[in-house]
């Protein structure tokens, strides 16, 4: 994925923060498995941090 997918994803994330994968693939017009690859580059260059849903307090926002 290229560098210009991932800064288009990091400024929509800055904007809503809580934004999932699948709707981050919407708004970036990519299958959902693209862009879980760029999550996961995100998170290894240390651009963004993941927060697990098992571990998530309130799942209430997950329903």
């Amino acid at each position: 994925m290229s560098e210009e997918r991932h800064f288009q994803a990091l400024r929509l994330l800055q904007a809503n923060p809580d934004l999932s994968q699948r709707a981050l693939a919407r708004a970036l017009g990519v299958s959902a498995g693209s862009a879980n690859v760029c999550v996961r580059a995100l998170v290894e260059k240390g651009w963004i941090k993941i927060q697990n849903f098992r571990t998530s307090k309130d799942k209430r926002a997950y329903a």
